[in-house]
């Protein structure tokens, strides 16, 4: 990672820098936390955001379905029909935000339990080349069991790995906020 030479910055430059690592690190610490104290109600509003995201995505596709006239007529098609199931689907998660949170839970557990038992798997494929023979098998072993774990019960899976998100991200926003503090400080 290149160093930046803050003796030659201007003043003004650090202190916009420092406000910046100042800010994102208050935002991740207050997310952290808020994931930390009311996981379940913060976990819902994160749904509800990617709700709302979907329904604009699909106001988008649909807009870029009907305006683009250099597409031929199947591409714009698949716009306005990709977007109407944007729509669709958010509206219908929009309706019963917490069954859709569950739903997200279980998509990210599973998602993450089979990523985890494809990184052991090929891991094992990989052991001929490893330096460290014992460390990669206990590695793909440990990586194979969550995996399955995550897949057995995908929604306490996501649970667990929600609050090391807002745990990782309390400890990072207060680091953050440190380098904010300290970032040029010696001019």
């Amino acid at each position: 990672m290149p160093t930046i030479d803050l003796y030659s910055v201007e003043r003004s430059t650090v202190t916009g820098l420092r406000v910046l690592l100042g800010v994102s690190g208050l935002l991740a610490l207050v997310i952290g936390v808020l994931v930390l104290v009311w996981p379940a109600k913060t976990a819902v509003v994160v749904a509800g955001i990617i709700c709302v995201y979907a329904f604009i995505a699909g106001v988008i596709n649909i807009f870029l379905g009907i305006m683009t006239r250099r597409l031929g007529a199947w591409p714009r098609v698949s716009y306005v029909v990709l977007g109407i199931v944007f729509i669709v689907v958010a509206v219908l998660a929009l309706t019963n935000l917490q069954a859709a949170t569950a739903a997200l839970a279980v998509l990210l557990g599973v998602t993450v339990g089979i990523a985890w038992i494809i990184e052991g798997i090929v891991s094992l494929t990989m052991l001929g080349d490893s330096a460290s023979k014992v460390w990669t098998i206990l590695m793909a072993v440990v990586s194979i069991l969550a995996g399955i774990g995550l897949l057995l019960s995908p929604i306490w899976g996501a649970a667990v790995l929600w609050m090391l998100l807002g745990a990782s991200l309390a400890v990072l926003g207060v680091v953050q906020i440190v380098r904010a503090i300290r970032f040029g400080a010696h001019l």
